[in-house]
């Protein structure tokens, strides 16, 4: 029986091994349980070392020149039938997914569906193809551009989107011609092993897709240390991700880093105050706030906060906590018991610096944590200004809509910014003022396509490149310049 039937079917726990050339190597000893039933073992991980990324990356080495000599067209042609693999399997690996992070099945399934997507849009990009043929000063030469692949990439991705992320690291890192070495965050191992399981099913050749397991700080920093890895890409935490920065720079490799997020959603005095609170909560308490895009303030210009408020705290009371394998679950636990007690600090936080509770007292059970609306946030505030990362929704007052974009744009942090309102010149007057990678009108700050860039600027990101799109190509390529005489 396959993990996709064992693991759903019977509630099995599975065995996962270090995946490293044709070998599943390791003795799983790392348990991870299931964040809305912590007495279930959902899936059992070894935990690798420096000298087991050492293995992944001769093994990445080894079978990297025969992948980038497959040609384009044949590699995106693996990726298009291993997102063919994966949507045959979809509800299985939404369940697992459910299982080791605690989405809904919803929203569990639209992401695998994401995956899916991915694969198959950079699948299509392997008959695409980039490069330019540039006029040449000099007579009878051909000059023009083609994009090489750098080499072996090393992969770092975090728990909250523990399908989605991986595969929109490695699928263009794939069609580029590059082998990865990848590690997974530990809390979520399962979802990405059936990622490497489809594809490998698809005709991936032995080698060309690593993955190591095991503590971030050991896994992490190996990859980010290791002389043959020529670039990282790493999401999660701006501490560590900084850590890693200073580890590959200082080896001069190449680092692409998606951190953080604070992300308002500014209420205009035209808004209908139903459908931005909808707005609001669907991006603050779905996925269970657990989303660096996640709205976490939402700054009201004077003529919307009291309706808002309202409309916000009825929304708040349907994002009721339970198993997401429960059909009316309309929000999932908390991933972790350490991630809990650090939304409950945050709670406390706002308290203790003057801001009200307008929902009722915040109740949790294990790892279910019922959704707070402050109102009276200060920007100084620290809930107005830090990560919060659960569902935690601070409300803002602005003076009109030049003070709500300047207290938008007054934090470290600028991935993800919205503006609800029918007046399109205001909608313009954002786009243009706001210090956001992406900017969404009348939409939700979270959720974003597949063939758009993502990235954000100041601590939010490297902002250097972008993620996801025909843009990810450039991270993990290089350009190579050839002049060709024409005339002997």
């Amino acid at each position: 029986m396959t993990i996709e039937e064992s693991a759903v079917a019977t509630g099995a726990t599975a065995m996962l091994y270090h995946r490293i050339g044709a070998d599943l190597l390791g003795d799983p000893a790392a348990e991870r349980t299931n964040p809305a039933r912590p007495r279930q073992v959902v899936a059992v991980t070894p935990e690798g070392d420096s000298s087991t990324v050492d293995d992944a990356v001769m093994a990445a080495r080894a079978a990297q020149p025969g992948w980038a000599g497959l040609g384009a067209p044949a590699r995106g042609a693996i990726l298009l039938r291993a997102g063919a693999i994966l949507a045959g399997r979809q509800q299985a690996v939404a369940a697992d997914l459910v299982r080791e992070e605690g989405k809904t099945l919803a929203e569990a399934t639209g992401e695998v569906g994401r995956a899916i997507e991915i694969l198959q849009y950079y699948g299509g990009e392997g008959r695409r193809g980039r490069g330019e043929v540039v006029p040449s000063g000099t007579p009878h030469t051909l000059a023009y551009t083609r994009r090489e692949p750098l080499g072996v990439i090393g992969i770092i991705t975090p728990w909250n989107f523990p399908i989605a992320i991986p595969t929109w690291k490695t699928a263009p890192a794939l069609i580029a011609g590059n082998a990865v070495v990848l590690k997974p965050a530990s809390m979520t191992p399962l979802s990405v092993w059936h990622v490497a399981q489809a594809l490998a099913d698809a005709g991936l050749p032995p080698g060309v897709l690593n993955i190591v397991y095991g503590p971030g700080g050991v896994i992490g920093t190996a990859i980010a240390a290791h002389p043959q890895i020529a670039a990282v890409s790493f999401t999660g935490s701006n501490a560590v991700g900084r850590e890693i920065e200073a580890i590959v720079t200082a080896r001069h490799a190449r680092i692409q880093l998606e951190m953080g997020g604070k992300n308002p959603l500014i209420v205009l005095d035209d808004a209908d105050p139903v459908f931005a609170a909808r707005l609001a909560a669907e991006s603050g308490f779905g996925l269970t706030g657990q989303a660096c895009t996640a709205t976490s303030r939402v700054i009201c210009t004077p003529g919307s906060h009291d309706a808002l408020v309202d409309a916000l705290v009825r929304e708040a009371a349907r994002y009721r906590p339970g198993d997401g394998l429960d059909p009316g679950t309309v929000m999932g636990p908390v991933v972790s018991a350490g991630q809990l007690r650090t939304d409950l600090e945050w709670i406390e936080t706002g308290r203790a610096q003057g801001a009200t509770l307008v929902t009722p007292p915040v109740e949790h059970d294990r790892q279910f944590l019922t959704p707070a609306v402050f109102t009276g946030v200060l920007p100084a505030h620290r809930i107005a200004q830090e990560e919060v990362f659960g569902p935690v929704l601070a409300v803002m007052r602005a003076d009109d809509v030049d003070d709500a974009i300047a207290i938008a744009n007054d934090i470290p942090y600028g991935l993800s910014a919205g503006v609800v309102t029918d007046d399109m010149r205001m909608a313009r007057r954002f786009i243009d003022s706001i210090r956001a990678g992406i900017v969404k009108v009348n939409r939700p700050t979270s959720g974003v396509d597949p063939n758009v860039p993502f990235g954000g600027v100041k601590e939010s990101s490297t902002n250097t490149y972008r993620e996801q799109g025909s843009a990810a190509s450039d991270f993990f390529t290089w350009t190579k310049s050839v002049y060709l005489g024409m005339d002997r």
